[in-house]
Order: structure tokens, then sequence, then C-alpha cells
């Protein structure tokens, strides 16, 4: 309940600052491939093949769920996420004010898409609260709250992100907490 308390003044975004985590940065793509071999961000979803995923805690979290590296070599599963991730910048979620969010326990999830060793793209993915996308590529940073059209462009994105992890949907941020009806001394069930 204390550290439920403790972000309480977390529970909100401003969806004209869609972005809310920090942008990537990433350094221009060198490649002996033709022209257009040589796309980069999401105009390269097909061509990725391997994306390393980092996860990071912001606060303390009682479950202990710590970092959390990955590289995911299944083409499918890469491209997959590059394209939900993409689904979801192209489609930018357009609400104005603020919007009310669940707790953001700080969970998020950086990364980079690769061609073989050529860097395509990196992102950063906020998990909790209102979830966010931003992908960076050659330069160029796209971001969105993942709500409304970001939303329905990328129905897919936690369960693709979850895949790529190889965990549980539910791994991906702590599970919201319950409200007994019955009071403390009742069982949920």
């Amino acid at each position: 309940m204390l550290l439920c308390s403790a972000v309480a003044g977390c529970g909100s975004a401003t969806a004209s600052n869609p972005a809310g985590v920090p942008a990537a940065s990433s350094a221009p793509a060198r490649s002996s491939a033709p022209a257009a071999a040589a796309a980069v961000g999401c105009a390269s979803v097909n061509q990725a093949t391997s994306v390393a995923v980092h996860r990071a805690m912001h606060l303390v979290e009682p479950t202990r769920l710590g970092v959390f590296t990955v590289t995911q070599h299944k083409t499918a599963l890469v491209r997959a996420l590059f394209g939900q991730f993409c689904g979801a910048v192209g489609h930018a979620a357009t609400a104005q004010g603020t919007v009310p969010c669940p707790a953001d326990f700080g969970i998020s999830y950086s990364g980079t898409f690769y061609d073989g060793s050529r860097t395509l793209a990196k992102f950063v993915y906020g998990a909790s609260g209102c979830q966010t996308v931003s992908i960076t590529a050659d330069g160029k940073t796209q971001s969105t709250m993942v709500l409304g059209p970001a939303a329905a462009a990328a129905p897919k994105l936690r369960a693709d992100m979850a895949a790529v992890l190889g965990v549980p949907t539910s791994m991906l941020a702590p599970p919201q907490s319950q409200v007994n009806p019955g009071g403390p001394k009742k069982s949920l069930g």
C-alpha cells in the first residue's frame, strides 16, 4: 500500500507530451548495401533479424523483477514486435489534456533492432502506467502513448513483447492491485 501511495501522483499523464520517456539516440547506420537495402526505422521492419531488449526499473519494486536482458533471433517474433511499435507510432495518439493512467511502477524496456550487425532502430517501451512507445532511427524519434488510434494499430504489442522476451504477458509490468469489496478480512475469491 505504501508504494502505491508514494507513486499516486504518477497516475496521470499529459497527452500533449506523449512520449513521457527519454529519447534514445542512434547514430546513422553505415552500410555498403544499395540504398534500397539500407533502409532504417519502420521502413526496415522486414529486414530485422534480431532485437536486443533490456528491462529497467526506475522504482524499487517489492516483486524484485530487476534488470533483465534478452537477445531474440527468431525473425518472425522480431519483425512482429517491430511492426507493432511502428503501427503505434504511425498512428500516434492525438488526445489533448490530462489522461488518467494506472500507477506507473517505472518499468520500461529499451532495445535495438538489427539486420545482422546493422542497427535499424532503437526503442523505448514504457510498460507500466500509461504505456508509451518511442522509436529512434537515423536521428529521428517518433513517440506516442499507446491509446486510441495507437492502441488500435498495435493490438498485439504486449503479446509480441512477451513472446520476444519468452515470458507470460502478465510479467511485462506488475499486475494491477485488486480491491477487495468485502473488506480486508474477507477472501477475494
